[in-house]
């Protein structure tokens, strides 16, 4: 299993914040990390291969090309961020059994925090809570590697993941291996239904609201807003749907006793 980072550009860049946002649960992680990254004048440093990719490659115009992800970089506010963004992640073994997707999120790690010395490594994503979702506004829960993080992010709002539980993929996986190396690291999960495939834009917008608050990021919302409005309308809409199924059953069950 052999990841294969390259490097088109190395910015002199120190005490980077690392974020990753790929495909993952309600593709709450993608949207999320997508949307930020452009609202910035961003600059792609490296390209990621992977032979636990799917077998496929990419056509563009009749142009085959091969799977990637993309690492790309943008300053704000006087800080370097990088963002490990792009359309897949080593698939999850059904057994449970993934070495590919520890070999990929050492391999990240260690090539970032080499050249661009990590100070800290947010990654985002989603957590599935059912059909609740469909009757409530998304919290956004955070789990980290320290309690001084951990309780700055609750500070913005975010939930403690107190009941415990696993965090699949890159999403946990990068943060572990920044332990490793003595970086700190948290992942924020959107609340989403695991059902909604083609994205959960309302459960993302709550999470790019978190980081642009975390960060001091200016990030115009309007685009996703609208999008989050769009799922929400939906759900009010299915609700209202479920309720008069609900009621038209209660009445052909009505029973009179004479």
């Amino acid at each position: 299993m052999v990841t294969d980072i390259k490097f088109l550009k190395r910015p002199k860049i120190k005490n980077a914040v690392l974020f990753s946002g790929l495909p993952g649960i309600g593709l709450v992680g993608k949207i999320a990390a997508d949307y930020i990254i452009r609202q910035f004048k961003t600059e792609k440093i490296a390209e990621i291969y992977s032979d636990s990719f799917p077998p496929a490659v990419h056509t563009n115009n009749g142009i085959i090309e091969p799977i990637k992800d993309d690492i790309v970089h943008f300053k704000a506010n006087r800080k370097s961020f990088l963002f490990v963004v792009g359309p897949v992640q080593p698939s999850l073994d059904l057994r449970g059994v993934s070495p590919e997707h520890y070999e990929f999120a050492e391999e990240i790690v260690s090539a970032l925090h080499r050249r661009f010395k990590l100070s800290q490594i947010i990654t985002l994503a989603g957590i599935n809570i059912g059909e609740r979702r469909m009757n409530k506004q998304p919290n956004v829960i955070v789990a980290a590697t320290n309690k001084k993080l951990l309780n700055e992010f609750a500070k913005l709002g975010c939930v403690i993941n107190r009941h415990g539980g696993l965090i699949s993929g890159a999403a946990g996986l990068l943060i572990s291996f920044g332990r490793l190396h003595k970086i700190e690291g948290a992942c924020l999960m959107g609340e989403t239904n695991a059902n909604l495939i083609y994205g959960d834009h309302g459960a993302a917008k709550r999470v790019v609201e978190v980081v642009a608050k975390k960060f001091n990021l200016k990030i115009k919302m309007d685009a996703i807003e609208k999008e989050a409005k769009r799922i929400e309308e939906s759900f009010a809409k299915l609700r209202r749907q479920i309720e008069m199924e609900e009621t038209s059953d209660e009445k052909q069950h009505i029973s009179y006793v004479r």
